[in-house]
């Protein structure tokens, strides 16, 4: 698997299923992600079992990554069909539900390869990326098909981004919004460890 942090994000057009249940046929990621953060995130199949439960929990958060000017897209290798069943399946049938991000068609599975997910040629691994406004990936997460994600560590990441940038201090071992930063430097290890070490 190829580490992606620190490369450009590749850049893909598929079929999409739109937040409002358009069906966009050539939907393009860079386009719609430009001058915006995104979290780009892979799923094994619709209508399985853990899936349903990280995309319930992203849609959730939705307002969360909107307020940190972060979009969110989703990615399977099923079809914009099978994509839209499932959106309309009630969520008490093991549907998702009316969502607010789009859905990725990636029946070619080229977008799981590129990005280095694809399992043994058939499904995509549990896949986060977290990209920022240049188009970088810089962060990413890969859990096996049985273990599902925390959303809240892909909300934790996103702001962990935006204090480095707007702050130039580094986010240290659990770093949580509203918490001290450490200065990059010998001086600021030290400041930081003398007063945080004994809760790390």
């Amino acid at each position: 698997m190829e580490v992606l942090v620190g490369k450009p994000a590749p850049d893909f057009t598929a079929p999409a299923v739109m937040a409002d249940n358009s069906i966009n046929e050539k939907f393009h990621f860079r386009a719609f992600v430009e001058g915006a953060y995104a979290v780009l995130f892979f799923y094994p199949l619709d209508f399985t079992f853990v899936c349903p439960s990280e995309i319930i929990a992203f849609d959730h958060r939705h307002k969360a990554f909107e307020q940190r000017g972060t979009k969110v897209i989703a990615v399977s290798v099923d079809s914009q069909f099978t994509h839209l069943a499932w959106k309309k399946t009630p969520v008490n049938a093991g549907g998702v539900g009316d969502l607010h991000f789009p859905m990725v068609a990636d029946l070619s599975k080229s977008i799981a390869r590129d990005y280095g997910v694809l399992h043994q040629g058939t499904v995509a691994l549990r896949g986060t990326f977290l990209i920022d406004r240049k188009g970088t990936v810089r962060h990413q997460l890969v859990n096996d098909l049985p273990l599902g994600r925390n959303v809240d560590e892909a909300l934790r990441m996103v702001d962990a981004l935006q204090f480095f940038e707007q702050h130039g201090e580094v986010c240290p071992a659990g770093w949580q919004k509203g918490q001290p930063g450490m200065k990059p430097d010998a001086a600021g290890v030290a400041v930081y460890l003398a007063q945080h070490s004994p809760t790390l």
